[in-house]
């Protein structure tokens, strides 16, 4: 055992100098000569603070895997320490596996050193270029989630979760220590906590570091964990980390030996670590007169003065040769033998677990056909009724079905299955949850692959971590409330075009939301419910790996959701509605109309859609009833006019194609949308989504959308379309807007139009409910 200890302890001082050394050091890494000014990089970046104790536990879990052969995935929370990962990475001879320039030679140092924070390099936090990792931590607080993630559905994996206490601070890691209630120790893997308090953040205490031991004990087994207190201050060279991990790893396969043997384990406590070690261990203590180590000036840069001052320079050399570099690599610069025996080997290491690489394990999914579950519109557009997303529901109750031996397919959902009416999926699935419920609740399974929970945070990292790890899932939510994770899909779609780039990465299932109980039928809960906004912020990503969908019924929402459970390597964006409402297109219709993105929806348009004076564009379910009922008005009334509908599924379709992938060619544009006609289109969220998608075609001043202006109360769904000048009546005057001078009753009809909106909405402030002109309006062919 002591040579086991001195092995340990000889590997982390080798990642601790390696670390430190990419921090600061050009040439010269291992200190052949004296240091001076011009070994060092121009600009210091990144944080050693965290360093020593993402070391300290990395070296713990290669122990435990040596030992027990455990299947370890690792997410880091604390991104910013990325040179403790590198060197870790290089010292296992992962990133020579990967990259030959990077191998274990002073050679192969030197260039990881060199493009470590350089241009087209690696970044001064971990990113998808780094073997092993799945998680980026460059926003705080989505770590713990996201390793949830990873262990559903993989019975034999430990996910350890290095959590750091500023990240602990933040209300998305508050939330997702409640996730061991949804996790099935007979079916998933295990997450093992590892919250890092070494005191401080940028510039001041943590919460959680000036907690005592007592206090922290409650807090978490009032969670539900079992922690165990690790405080290494005193005794930095000891090995209680790796004890601690040993130990914790002996409950959990106690805990899964018992679930999968004996049945249920009523409220399992699982095991975590609270590792206490000082901020930037092994800096120095003090330099001109400032304490370093254990304070929060070894958060980042210890010594940003080096270039500059000799006093600062010294104490740098003096710090780097404090690990004796000359033990530990030989004269070609390779770590010696101690050094590497308690690295794992092969697919073992750490940086080469497999689930971090997640497409190599994805399988296509086993999509049940959508006609058994499409709606009949044999009778003509209009004919038939249905719920899109119960139609929806159907078809996903059937893949449930398909999935249950595979196990590869989750939905998660802010407790919101029932309301937007895809609750169908729980006659096969139920509410995944393990602890016991003493009152009365119903679809609740201890191995249901439905989770519900009120925390979008918590749902996001979950899928994020599931589909990262080789699976499928889908993110029904309502739309105002998407927002919410705004930050995390920001953070994703930059790991998925970053992923792009990576040459090894093969792509994972794109990451799917549905948005449901949209805006336009949230009248009844007022305007804090209506907001579209979710849309716009996907747009600002790259497009490459965007897409935004309005299916405008059943079939067209069927049609997309199959094509996208095929996708990889994006975020993908669903608007559906719940409501009953009037269906448009057969399934063959759909297909073709999905297929295009867009298309000219004849049977709605006056002679057939060609040579037209005017074009209705629409996209999403309400603006779709809208604009049709707006042709249907011009139909009626002005029946000579040459009124074109458009209907546009696939938003970006209508971008430029040298701007999203999906851009339609310009002919196909042309064809669509002419080249002078004016262009009436009803959007379903802001007006400068379209705007911003259309930037780029020729004469985009002849597009009038109208959309959501942030008008909104308690009322009635016509009301609140009139209140946002998206009603039939606006739309129709606003054609007869750009038909003026072809007929002199043009004016007219806008005024007559104008005064039937205004007497409807008088109306229903008088009755409460919409006129029956409204409610009860069909197509008419």
């Amino acid at each position: 055992m002591p040579s086991e200890r001195h092995g340990t302890l000889v590997y982390r001082r080798a990642a601790d100098y390696v670390a430190a050394a990419m921090i600061f050091l050009r040439d010269n890494l291992l200190l052949r000569e004296p240091l001076r000014p011009e070994h060092l990089k121009p600009r210091l970046l990144g944080h050693w603070g965290t360093c020593p104790g993402i070391t300290r536990t990395y070296a713990a879990l290669n122990v435990l895997i040596e030992e027990s052969d455990a299947d370890v995935l690792l997410v880091t929370g604390p991104g910013h320490g990325a040179p403790a990962n590198h060197a870790n990475l290089w010292l296992e001879g992962t990133h020579e596996e990967y990259d030959p320039d990077l191998d274990r030679t002073e050679q192969g140092l030197t260039e990881l050193a060199r493009r470590y924070c350089a241009p087209d390099g690696f970044p001064s936090h971990l990113s998808p270029a780094l073997p092993g990792t799945l998680h980026e931590g460059g926003e705080l607080g989505y770590a713990l989630a996201t390793a949830f993630g990873a262990a559903l559905d993989a019975p034999d994996r430990l996910v350890a979760c290095i959590v750091g206490d500023g990240e602990a601070e933040t209300g998305p890691t508050a939330g997702a220590w409640h996730s061991t209630k949804l996790l099935d120790p007979a079916t998933s893997g295990a997450v093992l906590p590892v919250l890092h308090l070494n005191g401080y953040k940028i510039s001041s205490p943590t919460l959680f570091a000036t907690m005592s031991d007592d206090e922290l004990t409650a807090l978490f087994r009032g969670y539900g964990w079992d922690p165990r207190i690790v405080d290494v201050r005193a005794e930095p060279d000891g090995e209680q980390l790796t004890d601690a991990v040993r130990d914790a790893y002996a409950a959990i396969t106690r805990i899964q030996h018992r679930a999968r043997t004996q049945g249920t384990v009523e409220r399992p406590a699982w095991p975590m670590i609270v590792l206490r070690s000082l901020k930037g261990q092994g800096a120095p203590a003090e330099v001109e007169g400032r304490r370093i180590e254990g304070t929060f000036h070894s958060h980042q840069i210890p010594l940003d003065g080096v270039h500059d001052d000799p006093e600062q320079l010294k104490a740098l050399e003096t710090w780097l040769r404090s690990y004796r570099p000359e033990e530990l690599f030989d004269e070609h610069g390779r770590p010696r033998p101690e050094v590497t025996d308690r690295c794992p080997r092969g697919d073992r290491r750490i940086g080469m677990q497999r689930a971090a690489d997640g497409g190599r394990l994805r399988r296509p999914l086993d999509l049940p056909p959508p006609e058994p579950y499409a709606v009949d519109v044999t009778q003509g557009p209009g004919s038939a009724t249905a719920s899109p997303n119960k139609a929806l529901g159907a078809w996903l109750t059937e893949l449930m079905r398909r999935t249950k031996t595979t196990r590869d397919f989750r939905i998660v959902s802010p407790d919101e299955l029932a309301s937007n009416k895809l609750d169908a999926v729980l006659e096969v699935s139920g509410r995944s949850y393990v602890w016991p419920v003493d009152e009365y609740a119903e679809h609740l399974s201890r191995d249901g692959r439905v989770m519900e929970v009120l925390s979008e945070h918590n749902c996001q990292g979950w899928l994020q971590g599931y589909l990262l790890t080789g699976r499928h899932g889908l993110f029904p939510t309502y739309e105002a409330f998407a927002t919410v994770v705004d930050s995390m899909l920001n953070q994703y779609a930059k790991w998925l075009k970053m992923s792009h780039e990576v040459p090894w990465r093969t792509p994972v299932s794109s990451l799917t939301y549905l948005l449901t109980s949209e805006g336009w039928r949230q009248e009844h809960n007022g305007y804090s419910h209506q907001g579209p906004g979710f849309i716009n912020n996907l747009l600002t990503k790259k497009p490459t790996v965007t897409g935004v969908y309005l299916p405008p019924d059943a079939n067209t929402l069927l049609v997309t959701m199959e094509r996208l459970f095929t996708d990889t390597g994006r975020v993908n964006l669903v608007v559906s509605g719940k409501h009953e409402a009037a269906q448009w297109l057969g399934l063959d219709d759909a297909r073709r109309h999905c297929e295009q993105g867009a298309s000219i929806w004849r049977w709605a348009s006056t002679h057939d859609g060609e040579d037209p004076e005017i074009v209705l564009a629409c996209a999403g379910g309400i603006p779709t009833v809208e604009t049709l009922a707006a042709a249907q008005m011009l139909r009626r009334d002005l029946p000579d006019a040459r009124v074109r509908v458009v209907n546009v599924v696939d938003l970006c379709a209508i971008a430029p194609p040298d701007r999203h992938p999906h851009g339609m060619p310009d002919a196909d544009f042309r064809a669509l949308f002419g080249t002078d006609t004016h262009v009436v289109f009803d959007f379903h969220g802001y007006p400068s989504a379209v705007h911003q998608l259309l930037h780029g075609r020729p004469y985009t001043e002849r597009f009038h959308v109208r959309g959501y202006v942030e008008e909104g109360t308690t009322t009635t769904p016509y009301d609140l379309l009139a209140s946002n000048g998206v009603s039939r009546h606006d739309l129709a005057i606003t054609a007869l807007e750009y038909l003026r001078g072809r007929n002199a009753t043009t004016g007219d009809l806008a005024v007559g139009y104008a005064r039937e909106r205004d007497r409807y909405r008088k109306e229903l402030r008088r009755t409460g409910i919409d006129p029956a002109a409204i409610r009860e309006w069909t197509w008419q062919p």
